[in-house]
């Protein structure tokens, strides 16, 4: 029987380890070639990140798994009237799961314990975490479950240490007597962190706190009008198309750093902004709510440089909000991918007055291959 309320009524964080600053991030992720990279200054003075975190030390061996991580952001919702045994779903949002097989869920599920669960894996890019949102919004909303907890996490410190591009490195100084990896592929290196969140949703308010009320979960896909911009485990040709790596020689994945995360910044630069606030004016429209009515807007952005872009699109759709409105932490905890958003709302309840009737916009880009969720939520 359908429920006629959602409710997100907890809301966790977890940031592995002291935080890492920009001077100290070659320390933990290497240098490739064994050189000090020429992009890294670039790139952090457009993001602005000051600090991130890792779930590595200083010579690059894990501290944490991403199960680990997740387990530990669901834990901390565990309180009154909701414990181990009480996760009847869980539903998880990842990049960056430990292995391919078995799921990502599946493996905190493993390290949560207590009771069996229904698990479900959402994996992509930074909109797989509200993809697990989705997902426990509507079990809980149709009465499958009278609650469940939805993770967005990642683990990617150890995806861009400088040992998995050292033979592409050996092979362009052979080449060329320059080292230097391609730009597209050392610019994720400074902009990507790790971290977990989660949210526990329910289909009455928490007796006590704040809690907030789901009225809706958009989300849509651009990629019937735009190519990849950003992939991993794969080749892009010049036409734009991917050659996955099950169709690269073995040699290749190691010698073109098949596995390395890239991205086509000009496409980013072109797209991300414009088709972001195509989708939020788009979704306002459907659901009847009007920008003047939202409280607060959280973005997640991966770098404060398109803070200004998005600001202006969002202006030209008819759909802006004050800067006073605006609600970001990138700066101080990194760009964490599926963890971003729940971070962001969690920094948010802990750190602001919000009163009954307060409406907060979550919307969150991919830039993968440009596909966008906005949520809208109301304090009661």
């Amino acid at each position: 029987m359908e429920t006629s309320e959602v409710y997100l009524t907890r809301v966790s964080a977890f940031l592995p380890n002291e935080p890492v600053s920009n001077e100290e991030m070659e320390q933990f992720l290497g240098f490739i070639g064994g050189r000090r990279s020429r992009s890294r200054p670039i790139v952090l003075r457009n993001n602005r990140i000051t600090s991130r975190h890792y779930a590595i030390d200083r010579e690059g061996r894990s501290t944490h798994t991403n199960a680990q991580l997740t387990a530990e952001a669901v834990r901390r919702l565990y309180g009154p009237g909701f414990g181990p045994a009480d996760l009847a779903l869980l539903a998880c949002g990842t990049t960056s799961p430990d292995q391919l097989l078995p799921p990502h869920a599946s493996m905190v599920h493993g390290e949560l314990g207590g009771a069996p669960a229904e698990t479900v894996t959402f994996t992509g890019a930074c909109l797989s975490g509200i993809d697990a949102l989705k997902y426990a919004f509507l079990a809980v909303k149709c009465g499958q479950v009278r609650a469940a907890v939805a993770a967005g996490s990642e683990k990617l410190s150890n995806w861009m240490l400088a040992r998995g591009f050292e033979e592409e490195a050996h092979l362009l100084a052979a080449l060329e007597e320059n080292p230097i990896i391609a730009f597209e592929k050392d610019f994720l290196r400074w902009m990507l962190s790790d971290g977990a969140g989660a949210a526990l949703l329910a289909g009455c308010p928490a007796p006590g706190g704040t809690s907030l009320r789901v009225e809706w979960i958009d989300i849509v896909s651009y990629a019937n009008e735009v190519g990849p911009c950003m992939w991993a485990g794969a080749e892009r040709d010049e036409a734009g198309s991917l050659r996955g790596w099950r169709d690269c020689e073995p040699r290749e994945w190691l010698s073109r750093s098949v596995f390395s995360f890239k991205q086509d910044v000009r496409l980013l630069d072109q797209h991300i902004a414009v088709l972001g606030a195509r989708s939020v004016a788009e979704a306002l429209s459907r659901h009847g709510v009007a920008p003047g009515e939202i409280d607060w807007f959280l973005p997640h952005l991966s770098s404060m440089y398109f803070s200004s872009p998005v600001a202006e699109a969002l202006a030209r759709a008819g759909c802006g909000f004050p800067e006073e409105r605006w609600f970001v932490n990138l700066t101080r905890v990194g760009n964490v991918g599926a963890a971003s958003i729940y971070l962001a709302l969690e920094e948010l309840l802990a750190t602001k007055a919000l009163a009954p009737g307060t409406r907060i916009l979550l919307t969150v880009p991919e830039s993968s291959r440009f596909s966008y969720a906005n949520a809208l939520l109301t304090v009661v």
